[in-house]
């Protein structure tokens, strides 16, 4: 029998984070077994954080919302989230390898 893992659904609350959200979403990228869907919320960023985020493909997606912190960023994101669990990463933080493991 096949054992299933937990679909894993990771927010990303994004306030001009550009410096470090590349490095970031590759350590979600990077974890066996993979995460399920990364969805970065763009807080009104005035810098690139929004294209990074969009540039990077499935399984990321990115929305926009206007600047109201961390709290409302991270609020849309579940609502947004679809998978069996739910995890958060702050856009200038990185998961070590086998976070998920």
């Amino acid at each position: 029998m096949h054992e299933r893992f937990p679909q894993v659904s990771v927010i990303v609350p994004c306030y001009n984070a550009a410096a470090y959200l590349p490095a970031a979403l590759a350590s979600l990228l990077a974890q066996r077994p993979a995460v399920w869907e990364v969805i970065v919320i763009d807080d009104g960023s005035s810098d690139d954080s929004a294209a990074i985020a969009a540039g990077v493909g499935a399984p990321v997606r990115c929305h926009r919302q206007d600047n109201q912190g961390i709290a409302a960023a991270r609020n849309h994101g579940l609502r947004l989230a679809g998978g069996d669990w739910i995890a958060f990463l702050d856009a200038d933080d990185l998961w070590p390898a086998d976070s998920l493991g």
